[in-house]
């Protein structure tokens, strides 16, 4: 069930077949064209906005699909430049929870609530309370129920409610699924029903990795595709990411990247790790353990447009002057609570920081604090890991921006840790594509799909000359929380107010 893109000079040899892996993520859908051995064949990009303020964060849909025809024809004409012309299956994964309501002709009703946006926060808690499941278990259910409430008619004329990597699924295949990957991260039917959902409006739930159906004609033709390429079920980016890393033994570990950033470690049994999300692992045998950020790709984002609005070269030589700066950005410390934050503090009237500022600080300075506070932010869902008895043995890095920006070597001194950076740096896509993979039956599991479709480029080891000055900070990192926590509260309070 593969087939052929229509180019002159279709390739014989193992390097013409490919997999396609779309990441769609907060800001940006990723196409990855790979070969079953590695060898990445083509990448596409296209960016896409988010609307909203006062807790509201929403984006359209159909710029999500638009987005991905341009990504995979880009993606395309590089793998037609390589001689690769076999497609032999897809899959998506992407941001979330993201939710949105389709209707019965199919098309979606009004924009999607992004992960990002906060008005079901307190149904999210209720839930959570109310059926006894953590918060990241409740998908779109939280999202739904709330719209039942805040949003009746809208509720009402839905059919389904779908995530945005199954709702990017539907538009290829025509098939509404809920993807379910090992790790709990999407409701269960019980859950849905403890809740006071309907099973029925989230879509077929399936297993992530398996054979969803065939891409249809009309999406196919847009795409530059064969009609009748296998779709492949998907599922969160974050945990796409480890698979796109590499990440296969216990003790290895990924800084996930992308606009929110996070953590996860593999180890080979259950611990009881306070504060730290636990579930088995999608590979069998092993545990993961870690938690998910806010914002840490959002700051740097942030920064970035707040001191070079212009961006180009302006950005570039910003970010020159922050790796001109040394380590510790002159006892400078930033908080990156932009939009709240998740782990490890789970609060999301935390507010951002800058600490420490003087007359001595510039801008390189103070990127400098943004980048590091990555690390800082990574290192303190590290350390309980680390006290229960887990020791990560390498980190993987995602994201093209952890090779433009150099914030690996960051990552390697003040985690300590030797840091691994892939040949393709965008993971999720990756991890997409190996899921592709094996439900196409180009390779017989997961793990073997890994160690074949995943290559790292260079490692960074820890620098010694750092450990104290980094030790330092992160002790000040992990304290400014604590110490300030209810001004930060009365500061998102006032700024709420006078918003309005």
């Amino acid at each position: 069930m593969t087939g052929q893109i229509p180019h002159p000079g279709s390739a014989t040899d193992g390097r013409s077949r490919m997999l396609l892996g779309i990441d769609l993520g907060t800001t940006t859908v990723k196409a990855l064209l790979i070969s079953p051995t590695g060898e990445p064949l083509g990448i596409g990009r296209q960016s896409h906005g988010t609307s909203g303020s006062g807790g509201i964060a929403e984006q359209d849909p159909e710029t999500w699909w638009q987005g991905t025809v341009t990504a995979v024809r880009r993606a395309l004409a590089e793998a037609w430049d390589d001689g690769a012309t076999e497609l032999a299956g897809l899959c998506v994964v992407g941001q979330g929870p993201t939710t949105v309501a389709v209707g019965d002709a199919g098309g979606s009703m009004g924009p999607a609530i992004t992960w990002l946006d906060a008005r079901a926060a307190e149904t999210a808690d209720h839930l959570s309370r109310s059926i006894g499941v953590p918060t990241w278990q409740l998908g779109s259910l939280a999202h739904e129920r709330w719209m039942a409430t805040h949003d009746p008619d809208r509720h009402a004329r839905a059919t389904c409610f779908l995530s945005a990597w199954d709702w990017l699924t539907w538009r290829l295949s025509g098939r509404r699924v809920r993807a379910v990957p090992p790790v709990s991260l999407h409701p269960t039917d019980e859950t849905i029903r403890a809740g006071g959902g309907d099973p029925a409006r989230f879509g077929s739930a399936v297993e992530w990795g398996t054979l969803v159906g065939g891409v249809a004609p009309g999406p196919a033709a847009e795409l530059g595709i064969p009609a009748g390429t296998p779709v492949i079920a998907g599922g969160n980016d974050a945990l796409a990411s480890f698979h796109g890393a590499g990440l296969v033994d216990a003790g290895d570990a990924v800084d996930t990247g992308g606009t929110s950033g996070g953590l996860g470690v593999y180890w080979d049994r259950e611990l009881d790790v306070p504060g730290t999300y636990r579930a088995p692992a999608a590979l069998p045998g092993l545990w993961l353990y870690g938690g998910a950020m806010n914002a840490l790709g959002k700051s740097v984002e942030w920064v970035t447009e707040l001191l070079a609005p212009h961006g180009g070269a302006d950005a570039a030589e910003l970010l020159a002057a922050a790796f001109e700066v040394p380590a510790g950005a002159a006892g400078l410390v930033f908080l990156p609570y932009l939009a709240g934050e998740r782990a490890p503090i789970e609060d999301r009237r935390a507010r951002g920081m800058l600490a420490g500022l003087s007359l001595d600080h510039g801008r390189g300075h103070v990127v400098r604090a943004v980048l590091e506070a990555g690390g800082y932010a990574l290192r303190h869902v590290a350390e309980p890991i680390r006290d229960a008895g887990i020791e990560p043995r390498r980190l993987v890095v995602s994201g093209a921006a952890e090779r433009i920006h150099g914030t690996a070597r960051m990552r390697a001194d003040i985690l300590g840790l030797p840091v691994d950076v892939p040949v393709v740096a965008d993971t999720a896509a990756a991890g997409a594509a190996i899921l592709a993979a094996v439900g196409a039956g180009v390779h017989p599991d997961a793990r073997s799909a890994i160690r074949s479709m995943v290559r790292i480029e260079r490692r960074i080891e820890p620098d010694p000359a750092t450990r104290t000055t980094y030790d330092e900070l992160s002790a000040v990192y992990r304290a400014l929380y604590p110490a300030t926590a209810t001004l930060q509260h009365r500061l998102a309070d006032i700024g709420e107010r006078i918003a309005g």
